[in-house]
């Protein structure tokens, strides 16, 4: 059973030092929460300082197990950067996530804009729950 927030973040090549440089400007808000990455993006945001529980890689089944943690209810937002202009050999299963989580309703930002209102928004969740405790 989960206990505290859990984010999902997944990064296309292209996309990880946007993450990195994202969830760092945010470091405080991360502290509080889970964060599931898929492999390589665990990676390099470990090596920022964050503790990440890392998962497969994406083309290896990373995103499969993300998004079967959201069929769990295990999930409570994805912040996935989609490098829209590369190709990309695992897009089946990057679909299949995206359509994951429109099935179960959970939050999924797929660019830095859209991710910060996400996390705000979350914030703004957590410090509700914090003061009503």
């Amino acid at each position: 059973m989960k206990k505290n927030t859990r984010i999902a973040v997944i990064a296309h090549d292209g996309k990880k030092a946007d993450m990195v440089a994202f969830i760092m400007k945010r470091l405080d808000f991360f502290r509080k929460v889970d964060v599931m990455a898929t492999g390589t993006t665990g990676k390099h945001i470990e090596h920022a300082g964050l503790d990440v529980n890392c998962l497969k890689s994406g083309p290896l089944g990373g995103d499969a197990q993300i998004a079967s943690l959201i069929s769990d209810g295990e999930i409570d937002a994805v912040v996935f950067f989609i490098d829209p202009l590369g190709l990309h050999p695992h897009q089946v299963d990057v679909n299949m996530l995206l359509r994951i989580c429109n099935v179960y309703n959970i939050p999924l930002a797929t660019n830095y804009s859209t991710a910060s209102l996400v996390i705000s928004g979350l914030e703004k969740k957590l410090k509700h729950t914090d003061d009503t405790r």
